[in-house]
């Protein structure tokens, strides 16, 4: 089929001009006559013209366009993240275009070269599980092509980043189920590839050292995906010979399997084991016991990544790389006691 979209020739051969007078009033050159600029811009909106994006691209090496990698767009916090930054990015005439890991390295590297094909201005990305080498991303910084690192980084990139307090709200969370009166918290964690992960963990450590409490290295298990691990490293937990009496999980999808096998085995919660989640997805309010929990300023990490990359890119000579660290709130809900 014929492509029927007008074109700069159309308007031309229509206004009986150059295709160069054309192209400069639709830019808005001032040495257009007002009337001829008027003209071209009146025929444009007849003929229904649209600029040709990928031509603009080329000839100014510029496409206001970002590329995302998240691990997983169903996630109520990475879709939060991308909210932040496309309201950020639109107001200073930027689209974005999201692909997801599925926490897969060669997922994040294909996602990574389609989007640098695709000619986009540079990246955010937030790393999968998987990833244990940044190859792929330091390429791009040997290009010159952008790059901000969000929630899951890595320390050995020079780039900006933007981060909670994943060791903070770790430590609150457990130093909390302490004061309740637990002494045998377990703890569900991640890849310990993920800087995420790691922190959480040392948070976890700290409030146990900083309460006096011995670390016991089989209340700690870990997860490389949050599907069905989980189920299983609960498991491992109950079968232990004495039960833990808390479990403070990675995240809150972890906390919601923890809480399915709880209620299989018939443990009431919180009165025999209490548990804690990390990232306050919506779910966890609404389920029951609702999960106490720790929050993160997911909106806001997206509006500050998106604010480095713009600073980045509209700044290049003066910008250098920079850490932002946001913090968290613990959530107190059903599924812990409470102090005192």
């Amino acid at each position: 089929m014929k492509n029927t979209q007008a074109t700069i020739r159309d308007l031309a051969l229509k206004l009986n001009i150059s295709i160069s007078t054309v192209s400069r009033a639709l830019r808005g050159a001032q040495d257009v006559n007002p009337e001829t600029k008027k003209a071209v811009l009146e025929m444009a909106a007849l003929m229904n013209y649209e600029p040709n994006k990928v031509a603009q691209s080329l000839r100014i090496k510029k496409t206001n366009t970002i590329g995302i990698v998240v691990p997983e767009i169903a996630i109520h916090f990475f879709a939060s993240v991308i909210s932040g930054i496309q309201h950020y990015t639109s107001k200073h005439g930027y689209s974005i275009m999201i692909c997801q890991s599925l926490e897969s390295f060669e997922t994040e590297k294909a996602n990574v070269q389609m989007l640098v094909s695709n000619r986009v201005d540079g990246l955010l990305i937030s790393v999968a599980s998987e990833t244990r080498e940044y190859q792929h991303l330091e390429k791009l910084v040997e290009k010159k092509i952008p790059v901000v690192l969000f929630d899951r980084v890595a320390d050995s990139l020079d780039v900006p980043k933007v981060v909670v307090d994943d060791h903070d709200g770790a430590f609150k969370a457990v130093d909390y189920l302490i004061k309740t009166g637990c002494k045998r918290i377990a703890y569900i964690g991640g890849s310990l590839t993920l800087s995420i992960s790691n922190q959480r963990m040392k948070g976890y450590l700290d409030a146990l050292k900083a309460n006096n409490i011995p670390v016991r290295e089989e209340l700690m298990v870990f997860c490389n995906e949050f599907h069905d691990e989980p189920i299983v490293a609960t498991r491992q937990l109950l079968d232990l010979p004495e039960l833990p009496d808390a479990i403070f999980c990675m995240n809150d999808p972890v906390a919601i399997l923890t809480l399915q096998v709880l209620k299989q085995r018939k443990i009431a919660v919180p009165d025999e084991i209490s548990v804690v989640g990390f990232t306050n997805e919506p779910v966890s309010r609404y389920i029951e016991p609702s999960i106490t929990t720790v929050a993160q300023p997911a909106y806001q990490m997206g509006e500050a990544a998106a604010r480095m990359f713009i600073d980045q890119v509209e700044n290049p000579s003066s910008f250098k790389p920079r850490m932002e660290t946001l913090q968290t709130e613990l959530i107190i809900r059903n599924s812990t006691r409470r102090i005192g």
